[in-house]
């Protein structure tokens, strides 16, 4: 591998190692980033901490306040409602599309991750839930085909569940009986998308995703 190929594995393994920590609630919503410490705990230099930083700084995951430093953003409950929303209507409008030109392969993509969500229950899995969903999610955008839509869902996805289960959610905490609502959800929602129904397949994922913002308002 080259010297430049090696620095840029080396900045994404940073990378990984800050959105983790954030994941995992080590690095909490407001929290400022001390770089040369953090360098020192993941084991490397300054300067891949520091361009770590400001590609999570693109990703929305930190901030940089002039004269002070870099922090964790931190979301309010009125940017998770402005979120949910955004959501429920470009995952909807995904879901229209993918419906009508979704391939077979795709629909049987879906189907093994709902099955092994499906299979997982318990505290110890939600981080693999999760995982699941988020990939189900974004296979269902990606269906679509609609390239800025993708894009723009992938940036959402990217900090949107980081920062919700960070500072809202554990990781082992989730609301009650979401679990099992979501998989009869997702089992309609695959359906549709089969059956080639677009107007059934907007309306079903529009409504799952207003109901898993309204159980979090009330959990919350």
């Amino acid at each position: 591998m080259t010297e430049s190929g090696n620095h840029v594995q080396l900045r994404e393994r940073v990378a990984d190692a800050i959105r983790r920590m954030i994941a995992e609630g080590r690095l909490r919503g407001g929290t400022w980033i001390r770089q040369d410490p953090l360098a020192r705990e993941l084991g490397t230099s300054f300067t891949p901490v520091r361009e770590a930083l400001k590609q999570l700084e693109a990703e929305g995951l930190v901030e940089h306040i002039p004269y002070r430093g870099v922090r964790v953003v931190e979301f309010t409950m009125e940017d998770l409602l402005d979120i949910y929303t955004m959501r429920i209507d470009l995952e909807g409008l995904a879901a229209a599309t993918s419906a009508t030109r979704i391939t077979p392969i795709e629909i049987t993509q879906l189907r093994t991750l709902h099955e092994q969500m499906t299979a997982l229950s318990g505290r110890e899995s939600l981080p693999e839930v999760r995982q699941l969903n988020q990939r189900f999610h974004l296979g269902i955008v990606e269906a679509s085909g609609r390239k800025y839509l993708i894009r723009t869902m992938r940036a959402i996805w990217t900090w949107f569940p980081t920062m919700l289960w960070s500072q809202y959610l554990p990781m082992e905490s989730d609301p009650p009986d979401r679990e099992q609502k979501d998989n009869a959800e997702h089992q309609g929602i695959l359906a549709a998308l089969a059956h080639n129904d677009p107007a059934n397949a907007e309306r079903l994922m529009k409504e799952h995703i207003d109901r898993s913002r309204q159980t979090l308002m009330e959990f919350l």
